[in-house]
């Protein structure tokens, strides 16, 4: 058992509290990781509001990357001194989904969060793991199956953000929507996930690509990452994009924000037959409306899109390979570098729309 600092979540809608934890010794199947760094996700925000529910008191953070410490009984694939990304959404291949092959959709992938997997150090109450992997601390616990081997040549505290943002943004554009060349495509929401879908619609060969956010002060950061037209978000969006479009509408619309009313401006800013994908997550009073007389008409689709509909195990040498070609910029997507005391700042920065990706270094 060894003592460490964590971000602990005491409730739903309660602030951070940056205290000490008892961290026990990997059991079997288990292993122990020193975190290099962990991005703050929105997801997490989503957690710590209660749009996503998980069992609490918690130590959030599923982004991270770190060195491997120590492994427990039976595990084989890592060893102490291994680099390591984690993995917050393991499957476990043996599903209806994983049958299938769509292992971003398996049913169990959550299922270590309901597991206590520490203690706080002040009173021995029990800790759960958030998204499984529990990276908002200086060391964590996790299934073996939430370990993978970090790419060889990318350093470790950028490849942090392979492990969410990335697979997100990246899977969006190429394995939910399958963006192809010459395609045109708006990416609505300019945060870390964002920003990796703009620089993967780049990779893919998009013809433009418009990037929609309500911060105007986002426009360097999102051209950067291959943005070529820039939208402040209004009540008028979806005509703008046409109107960069030759009053067509894009092919594509990606929608990282999770909000009713940006997700029907993506929709509404497609040509007719163009496909939309929602990658954010929003909240069940999140209503969107459609008639059925226009459903017909526009032949649009509409799909929800979880983890990129990515399998990490297959990506992440192909994201590597982008990264090490310098065809993917980790960097760009990181707009801060904090400790863990600067999360909460971090947590407020979303809310107010600042800001890529904050990365707690540690």
């Amino acid at each position: 058992m060894a003592r460490i600092r964590a971000a602990v979540l005491p409730a739903v809608g309660a602030p951070l509290e940056i205290t000490g934890i008892e961290l026990p010794e990997p059991g079997p199947g288990q292993v122990r990781v020193r975190l290099a760094a962990a991005g703050v996700c929105h997801s997490d925000l989503s957690l710590s509001d209660g749009t996503m529910r998980v069992p609490v008191p918690a130590v959030l953070g599923h982004e991270g990357a770190g060195t491997v410490v120590s492994v427990g009984e039976g595990v084989t694939q890592v060893a102490p001194g291994d680099a390591v990304v984690l993995n917050w959404a393991p499957s476990c291949g043996s599903c209806h989904a994983c049958s299938l092959g769509e292992v971003w959709l398996c049913a169990n992938a959550l299922v270590g969060a309901g597991n206590v997997y520490a203690r706080r150090s002040s009173d021995g109450s029990d800790l759960y793991p958030g998204l499984n992997v529990a990276a908002f601390a200086e060391e964590t616990v996790v299934a073996d199956a939430c370990v993978l081997p970090a790419p060889a040549g990318i350093p470790l505290p950028e490849a942090a953000l392979l492990g969410c943002a990335v697979l997100t943004g990246y899977g969006a554009v190429h394995h939910s929507a399958r963006v192809q060349r010459g395609e045109t495509v708006a990416v609505f929401g300019v945060g870390g996930v964002g920003l990796a879908a703009l620089q993967a619609a780049r990779i893919a060969g998009a013809s433009t690509i418009v990037a929609v956010d309500v911060s105007p002060e986002k426009e360097s950061l999102a051209r950067e990452a291959g943005a070529t037209e820039y939208v402040v978000a209004s009540e008028n969006t979806a005509r703008e994009i046409r109107g960069l479009t030759g009053k067509q509408g894009v092919d594509v619309a990606v929608e990282c924000v999770g909000r009713a009313v940006t997700i029907r401006a993506a929709w509404e800013s497609t040509r007719r037959g163009g496909r939309t994908t929602v990658v954010g997550i929003g909240g069940k009073d999140q209503q969107v409306s459609f008639n059925a007389l226009e459903i017909f008409h526009w032949g649009r689709t509409l799909a929800g899109c979880v983890y990129g509909n990515s399998d990490p195990s297959r990506d992440l040498p192909v994201l590597a390979e982008h990264v090490r070609a310098g065809r993917l910029d980790l960097s760009a997507l990181v707009t801060e570098r904090i400790a863990l005391e600067g999360i909460p700042g971090a947590f407020e920065n979303m809310l107010a729309g600042k800001g890529g990706r904050a990365l707690v270094v540690f």
